[in-house]
């Protein structure tokens, strides 16, 4: 797409926002069941397409990763959204009365979003949900990582959607470039720390609201009661879903020393039960590209060269696989296996960027004081994870670290909770969305108050003399 395209569709979103600033509730519900029946015919296709780009990566993880969200987050927002959108009345203070006010809940206007790649379904339509949700228009940006998925979504929304209500703008860094200095009312950013600073910088020319969800180094702390086995079975699960590609995989584990081998014992039995093999199996899914591949492999390589030890959870000789692999050609060469990473420290890249990969450094500590010091001098994650079972130390890490997020005693799950904002802190992002907090991210609530014929704040006017003392001294008393 050129920058004219670009400019014209933004231009038509815009007029029409600013000749119906209002989205009646009926408008609101039919664009979402709109959206609902876009998934529930097209469903498989997405999957294939999101497979494509990948090269391995099983439709069931697409369907339950990327669609089954997506389905609950409509189906949720469809049943609230009455509620979502009515005024909100406003208890008036005695000073203003007979008066009244509320809060008008309208549309923004023009949405921005820039999804990712890693569930290039889920992470482009979530946030569309609750922007049309909040009656606004709507221009996504998916990533050009994913171009199947990006196209498929293109095709399918012109279907479904007139222009000026929604639209997917396809396109390279440079269209991203061009998105994201466009006059939004609102712009999301989804991706990493070091896009999201140049997005909001972009944003900010034209003071443009943003959302970013960033990621960073999500800390997973086992605590000294924990049983390993099913600790490790919980932390591989979450780890490995789509090969660590996730913003919200646990990015380093935090354990208690000595137990190191037992660890790494139950770490490797977890992944074995998950995974029975990794090349060639379908549901582990493949680095996204060769680039991202070689950076990871590089990240181990100089964790090694500064003395880590990196314990690979399979052999390096892949077992045999059923069926015809090379339907998938190279993208066998980039399901990387899972590895455990011990010794780490600060100078390395593993522990300095999030990893994006299934490779998990592990780090020793004495205290839970320890942990909570450490988590508190790195910049603040976007989830956190603790698994134990004394209820003074959970509380003690909950209330003493910020994060994003928490899931305690297991990994992902928060974020799949319907009633729970999805959002960063620090340098893993600001701003929420899913439910009814990311409703409230893409309205701008209108302060309105109505003034009563029988109002008596004419008293307060000047010239001041003893009517203006008497009304001051009854005030002064009912406050």
């Amino acid at each position: 797409m050129n920058y004219m395209d670009l400019h014209r569709i933004f231009d038509l979103q815009y007029q029409a926002s600013r000749a119906q600033v209002d989205a009646p509730l009926l408008v609101r519900r039919e664009r979402l069941l709109r959206l609902q029946k876009m998934l529930d015919e097209n469903g498989p296709a997405l999957c294939a397409a999101v497979e494509q780009d990948f090269g391995v990566r099983s439709e069931r993880w697409t369907e339950m990763l990327d669609l089954m969200l997506v389905r609950n987050m409509l189906k949720h927002t469809l049943k609230h959204l009455p509620k979502w959108s009515k005024r909100q009345r406003v208890r008036t203070p005695l000073m203003l009365q007979p008066g009244k006010a509320w809060i008008e809940r309208q549309p923004l206007g023009v949405v921005g979003i820039i999804s990712p790649w890693n569930y290039p379904v889920q992470l482009s339509l979530a946030p569309v949900i609750t922007a049309l949700a909040a009656g606004n228009r709507v221009m996504l940006k998916p990533s050009e990582l994913t171009p199947n998925t990006s196209a498929k979504m293109a095709e399918l929304v012109a279907q479904f959607f007139a222009p000026e209500e929604f639209s997917v703008i396809e396109g390279d860094v440079g269209v991203a470039t061009q998105f994201s200095g466009l006059q939004f009312d609102h712009l999301l950013f989804t991706g990493s720390t070091a896009v999201g600073r140049r997005v909001a910088q972009a944003a900010a020319v034209h003071l443009t609201p943003t959302t970013l969800e960033l990621g960073g180094k999500s800390p997973c702390i086992v605590a000294q009661d924990c049983d390993l086995q099913a600790v490790a079975l919980k932390v591989a699960y979450g780890k490995l879903v789509n090969a660590g590609q996730t913003c919200i995989a646990p990015d380093y584990v935090l354990l208690p020393r000595g137990q190191e081998p037992a660890f790494a014992e139950a770490y490797k039995a977890a992944v074995q039960q998950l995974y029975p093999r990794i090349s060639g199996n379908p549901d582990y899914t493949a680095i996204i590209s060769k680039r991202h591949l070689a950076r990871l492999k590089q990240m181990l390589r100089q964790a090694q060269s500064l003395g880590a030890q990196v314990h690979w959870m399979h052999e390096a000789a892949a077992p045999a696989v059923d069926g015809d692999t090379t339907l998938w050609g190279e993208a066998v060469e980039r399901q990387l296996a899972p590895a455990l990473v011990f010794g780490v420290t600060g100078e390395m890249q593993l522990m300095q960027e999030e990893i994006f990969g299934p490779i998990l450094p592990v780090i020793s500590y004495e205290r839970i004081e320890d942990v909570i010091n450490a988590i508190n001098a790195s910049p603040r994650p976007l989830a956190l994870y603790w698994f134990g079972n004394d209820e003074a130390e959970r509380d003690a890490v909950l209330l003493r670290t910020v994060s994003g997020g928490v899931c305690v005693n297991d990994t992902l799950l928060h974020v799949a909770h319907d009633n729970l904002p999805f959002g960063g802190v620090g340098e893993s992002g600001w701003g929420a969305y899913h439910s009814e907090q990311g409703f409230l991210r893409f309205v701008h609530q209108k302060a309105v108050f109505v003034q009563s014929r029988w109002a008596a704040t004419s008293m307060l006017y000047p010239p001041f003399g003893e009517k203006f003392d008497r009304m001051m001294r009854f005030m002064w008393r009912w406050l």
